[in-house]
């Protein structure tokens, strides 16, 4: 599949909601979580996606705890009315470690949109996302803060992460949501079970979040964890370890006879189904892969451009139930652990 520099094409982030490239960058990865970062390539990254059309750029508040705002601040003053900055608030670190709570306090989710503001250099945040739901706090008040932020002109749309389609339609009532986001991939598709089917029904945007499921969908791992920096939190993942990572790398290999067929790389054939379940749902689907390189970043673009055939979907839908491990050592902030 070739690289060449072709923009993507848009969609629309909900109804009325802004136009953006059919795929986004997730910047998490820049600050935290996956080892070091050149922060020169990183930069060069950026400008690369912007040029090819993307546009939809996400990023949070406990990324490098505040240091992700911070580091992009002068890529969107640079280009801020043609971008959609994306950050969120709701885990809270304690330091530089994973560690971390949910907060969903009103006066917490108005100190942190402040905070957003600032580090982030601009006047008003184009999506706000709940990062994850703290069942302990009516939703309804947590929503009505965050459409308190749009009503005070510091926000323009309102999205949540990690909901249940119940939830979705709970906070919808309250106030309009954009864009709902989850983890969906070949590899995680609990989503499908209840907030997929309601984002489309109310005809809200999903936004998947490691749609390369952390990686591992690229074919770029080994069967062990021995070769992870210190500071790469795969290395806790379960789905990254041990028999899990066995049982787990063996399922790559139908997507890499696809990637043959195509010539293209398993990351692309990954990203093409993810782009796919837009057709097969009925709603917006604006993948967020994240990554800090040029030639990943075009590799990953032109997965927009590939198109699967019913024999290869077919092959590909019954990976995820075979996926041995967990998408974390702790899912009790997840929305699939509220569903059940």
């Amino acid at each position: 599949m070739s690289n060449h520099d072709e923009r993507i094409t848009t969609t629309h982030l909900a109804n009325g909601g802004p136009e953006v490239g059919v795929q986004g960058l997730g910047c998490m990865g820049i600050s935290d979580f996956y080892g070091d970062t050149d922060e020169a390539a990183a930069r060069e990254t950026l400008e690369a996606a912007f040029e090819a059309g993307v546009t939809l750029y996400d990023t949070a508040d406990m990324y490098g705890r505040g240091a992700n705002e911070e580091f992009l601040a002068p890529f969107f003053a640079a280009h801020r009315d043609e971008v959609t900055i994306a950050t969120k608030y709701g885990v809270v670190r304690f330091d530089d470690t994973p560690n971390s709570t949910v907060s969903n306090d009103p006066d917490y989710i108005r100190q942190a949109a402040d905070a957003s503001l600032r580090r982030l250099g601009v006047d008003v945040i184009d999506l706000y996302y709940m990062h994850r739901r703290d069942p302990q706090v009516p939703l309804a008040e947590s929503v009505g803060v965050m459409a308190e932020l749009v009503q005070q002109g510091k926000v323009r749309y309102l999205g949540l992460s990690e909901v249940t389609g119940a939830e979705l339609r709970e906070a919808n009532a309250v106030h309009p949501i954009h864009a709902v986001q989850s983890e969906w991939s070949l590899f995680s598709r609990d989503v499908e079970y209840s907030v997929v089917p309601a984002a489309a029904e109310l005809g809200i945007a999903f936004v998947p979040y490691s749609p390369l499921g952390r990686g591992f969908l690229a074919g770029t791992f080994a069967d062990s964890n021995a070769a992870m920096p210190a500071n790469d939190v795969r290395q806790y993942l379960p789905r990254f370890v041990g028999d899990n990572a066995k049982t787990n790398t063996a399922l790559l290999e139908p997507i890499r006879t696809i990637a043959a067929h195509h010539t293209a790389t398993p990351a692309q054939i990954a990203l093409a189904w993810v782009h796919h379940q837009a057709q097969v749902h009925g709603l917006p689907v604006v993948p967020i892969p994240g990554t800090r390189k040029r030639s990943r970043l075009l590799e990953n673009i032109a997965a927009t451009r590939i198109t699967l055939t019913d024999e290869e979907l077919a092959l590909l839908e019954p990976l995820a139930e075979q996926v041995a491990g967990e998408r974390y050592p702790d899912m009790s902030s997840t929305a699939v652990a509220r569903e059940q």
